[in-house]
Order: structure tokens, then C-alpha cells, then sequence
């Protein structure tokens, strides 16, 4: 076992301070590699980016109340009468109340508003979203960053972290037209980097007179006195109406309306990168017969005397896993420096604009590290067979 280690080192070694006769096909070895790491990360950063963006904005102290198969709020339509029974329900519902007895909710409608700034004639889909003014304090991690939230009845509004440094004109104090009016930004505010820092928030009733829509409500949310407390208001909302709502906690809503995008997003990344480590693939397989044959003479020499073949075998597949190491090592790193926290958007669920920062996590990394090293294991795996059934006496006459 000892004498079979020390030949397997010999030939490793042997094959490490022969690369630099082979420098230019093994680099272009290593840079294809490095490539499909970095393509293949940028898409599981992205999708994982959106993931983190839209769960971390639901919580499971909040239930949502949506109009029956509605899949998010602007599908959504709540009815007066039913907003009304639902503020009036008495007893433990498993929400919390405030002071003054009354259940903490807030109705909610959401708009998609055209927002063009001026170097931009295209322009951008945004959430407008009208709400109580009791909407911010139900939702966990919101802060103030500067201003105030907006005063009921008031054209102000206040704007998300992530938008307002995405997009000019949000600054505090100026106007932007939003529909038919001009709002006046009256504050930023901060949640941690979620979903909600791609949306605009404004009093519920001048947001519903601004766009003709009086009366109308698309989501009730509710605070619960725990996640589990969700039961109960099933239970006491189903007791007092016949009509048929779809309850759900808010980190729910936002994880199935994570999970489509995001699989979308995989579903165009990974054939992409299959079909780039197909490529990869041969490209390490035309590198290793490259250093089979360089190596012809080397190997023939040392089968003669007495190597095994298991040494050959590992010394050629070990130098191809080697160059692969060195391919996922660089991709991942460029990858990381180049796109953690980096900021994107796309859609989100009511057709408006939602910003994003790609994640480069451990998953991220894994996943993409180890298609890298498979192309290196599969493209490795026939030259280091051809190795280790090299004919000695051939190889020898080959080489005069």
C-alpha cells in the first residue's frame, strides 16, 4: 500500500512540473470553467436574491386577507360590507387590538403608477400602495429614515430606501407626478432591504380619490397576537360571512410569490450553463489528451519500471481536477466580488417594478462550484483511462 502511495505521488508530481509545457491549453481549461461558474452563479444569485427580497418582507405575526383565488393583492377585491363586519368582530379572533379595543388593520390597495423621470422617456412601472395609517406599524423592521410618514388625507408620500436611490426625483420635500396629481415626498423609509423598499406608501383615502376607485380595498392586514392565532381568525371570519377569502400570514404570500420568479429565473439560467459545461467539457477533455500525449514518453518510462496503472490513471485525473479547482477558485471569486449585493429588478407580483441585490451565498457557491468541478471530473476521466491502458512498448516506438 505504501509503495503503491508513493508511486501515485511520484506521477502527481510529476504531472504538476510538466505544466508549463502544456501553459496555454491548460489556462484555456481553466478560463472556460471559470466562465460557466460565473454564468451559472449569476443566475442562482439572482434567484436568490429575489427570493430573500420578497420572504423577507412577509411575516408571520401579519395575516392577509385576499378576495377568494386571488394569488396576490392586485387580484385581489375585498368588499365594503365585509371590511366592515371584519373591523366590528368583538372577542378573542386571535388579533391584536389597540387601546381603544379596535381590531389593528389596515386596509390596503395597491396601484401600478408610470413614473418618467426626465432623461427617461420610456419610463417605469411602480407600486403605489394606499394604506392606513396604522399600515406601517403592522409590518415588522420599518423605520423612519427621514421625513414623516404621510398625514391622512394628505398628497404626501413616503418612498422605499431602494427605490429612491434607484430613481431621480424622490427626494424628500419634492413633487412627482404619480396618475392624475403631484405628490410631495414627505419621507424615506427603511425594511431591511425587502420587497417593501421598492414601493411608494400613501393614505389609503386620497390614493382611492386620485384614481376613481371610492370605496375599493384589495387587502385587509391584520396583526396577530401570535403566528399560530391565524386559526382562530379563520375560524371567527368563516363564522360570520358566507363569502369565501383566502387567509394567509404575509411570509406566505411572499414565498409563493417568491417561488414562480424565482424558478423562472433557474429555468433560464441552467440550460445556459449545461450547455456552456457541455462545451467546458470538451474543452478539458482536448486538454487532457493534450497532456496524455505530452506526457507519452514520461508515462511509458515509468510503467517500464513497475509503475501500476492506477498511478498513471490518478496522476492524469488529478491534474485535470487540479486546473478545474483552479477554474471554480477564480469564478467563484470573481463572481462574489462582482456580484454579492449587487442591485437588480424585475416585476414583481402586481406587474410593477421591484428592486433586488443578487446573493452569493453558500448554496450560491456550492451549486455552481460543483458543476465546475464535474466538468473537470467528467472531461478528466477518459484521458486518465487512456493513460492507465497506455501500451509501454507502443508508447516507446512512438517516440523513436
Amino acid at each position: 500500500m505504501q509503495a503503491s502511495t508513493r508511486q501515485i505521488m511520484a506521477m502527481v508530481r510529476a504531472a504538476m512540473l510538466s505544466l508549463p509545457r502544456r501553459l496555454a491549453i491548460s489556462l484555456s481549461m481553466i478560463a472556460s470553467i471559470m466562465l460557466v461558474v460565473c454564468v451559472l452563479s449569476a443566475f442562482l444569485a439572482m434567484a436568490k436574491g429575489f427570493e430573500v427580497t420578497l420572504q423577507s418582507a412577509g411575516s408571520p405575526d401579519v395575516a392577509v386577507i385576499l378576495g377568494s383565488g386571488a394569488r396576490n393583492e392586485g387580484q385581489s377585491e375585498i368588499p365594503a360590507e365585509t371590511t366592515r363586519s371584519v373591523m366590528a368582530m368583538g372577542g378573542d379572533i386571535g388579533v391584536v387590538r389597540d387601546p381603544s379595543k379596535a381590531l389593528l388593520l389596515s386596509r390596503e390597495l395597491v396601484v401600478p403608477v408610470e413614473y418618467r423621470s426626465h432623461d427617461d422617456a420610456a419610463g417605469d412601472t411602480l407600486t403605489l400602495r394606499g394604506m392606513d395609517s396604522t399600515g406601517p406599524a403592522i409590518r415588522q423592521d420599518i423605520s423612519l429614515s427621514a421625513g414623516h410618514f404621510p398625514t391622512p388625507g394628505s398628497r404626501e408620500i413616503v418612498v422605499g430606501d431602494q427605490l429612491a436611490a434607484s430613481y431621480p426625483g424622490f427626494g424628500l420635500g419634492e413633487q412627482v407626478r404619480l396618475g392624475p396629481i403631484f405628490w410631495t415626498i414627505a419621507g424615506h423609509f427603511s425594511a431591511q432591504g425587502s420587497a417593501f423598499e421598492s414601493e411608494i406608501w400613501a393614505d389609503l383615502d386620497t390614493v382611492r380619490g386620485a384614481f376613481d376607485r371610492a370605496g375599493e380595498v384589495q387587502s385587509l392586514r391584520l396583526l396577530l397576537v401570535q403566528p399560530t392565532a391565524i386559526e382562530t381568525l379563520r375560524q371567527a371570519i368563516e363564522q360570520s360571512t358566507t363569502e369565501q377569502f383566502r387567509i394567509v400570514s404575509e411570509a406566505d404570500l411572499y414565498a409563493s410569490q417568491s417561488e414562480g420568479t424565482a424558478r423562472l429565473i433557474r429555468l433560464f439560467g441552467w440550460p445556459i450553463a449545461l450547455l456552456m459545461a457541455a462545451g467546458a467539457v470538451a474543452g478539458a477533455l482536448n486538454t487532457m489528451m493534450s497532456s496524455l500525449s505530452d506526457r507519452t514518453v514520461e508515462i511509458a518510462t515509468v510503467r517500464a519500471l513497475g509503475f501500476s496503472r492506477l498511478s498513471a490513471l490518478l496522476a492524469t485525473w488529478v491534474e485535470a481536477m487540479l486546473l478545474a479547482t483552479l477554474g471554480v477558485c477564480l469564478g467563484l471569486a470573481i463572481s462574489w466580488v462582482a456580484m454579492n449585493g449587487w442591485q437588480a429588478s424585475t416585476l414583481g407580483a402586481n406587474d410593477a417594478r421591484m428592486a433586488f441585490r443578487l446573493v452569493v451565498d453558500a448554496d450560491v457557491m456550492l451549486m455552481a462550484g460543483s458543476v465546475g468541478l464535474a466538468i473537470g471530473a467528467i472531461g478528466g476521466l477518459l484521458p486518465a483511462l487512456a493513460a492507465a491502458q497506455l501500451p509501454i512498448t507502443a508508447a516507446l516506438r512512438a517516440q523513436g
